[in-house]
């Protein structure tokens, strides 16, 4: 097999660590000057993966987590599943995350976890996902993608700090 082809696989209870490594360094990366270096350094990748395998082990199959491997390493991480407006579900999908190893950006890893995770969700109407609101780099990667702000604004707020996330959304019945 070419080690350049992306796969892309269900995740499995082995992969949570790497998933949580993944994370982690993508938080560090994605959001430097944007959320407080205390917040960030403040992350465990113990804490993570062992919340990560909880939630696997009890997940009811609403929430799909995906993995992008290259020759055997898993560079990428994403989850979709039913939209949460609060508590309630709706009729629509939601993304969750999307990580890549930041020593992977820019090689089409991102790209073929969300062209995947659109491609799940072609039975709903819509997809949605939050964004912190000054992640340009994330906000022209979706929009891209075909998704579109949609005016939407939560708070969000890290060691006292608010960093707000918009919504986007992109319609899935074209």
């Amino acid at each position: 097999m070419d080690d350049r082809l992306t796969r892309i696989r269900p995740m499995a209870l082995a992969d949570c660590e790497r998933v949580s490594e993944i994370r982690i360094r993508g938080w560090r990366h994605a959001y430097q000057g944007i959320v407080p270096r205390s917040f960030l350094d403040g992350l465990s990748l113990a804490a993570d993966a062992e919340r990560r395998r909880v939630r696997f082990a009890q997940g009811d199959g609403s929430v799909v987590n995906l993995v992008a491997e290259r020759g055997g390493e898993i560079l990428g991480w994403a989850a979709h599943g039913p939209y949460r407006d609060g508590e309630a579900r709706t009729g629509d999908a939601e993304l969750y995350a999307i990580y890549v190893d930041p020593a992977h950006l820019g090689g089409g890893i991102g790209r073929a976890l969300l062209t995947e995770a659109v491609g799940q969700c072609s039975p709903y109407p819509r997809m949605y996902l939050w964004v912190l609101r000054d992640n340009s780099p994330a906000r022209r990667f979706y929009e891209r993608a075909g998704f579109r702000p949609d005016g939407a604004e939560e708070p969000f707020e890290a060691d006292g700090v608010a960093v707000p996330e918009v919504r986007y959304v992109r319609d899935l019945r074209d």
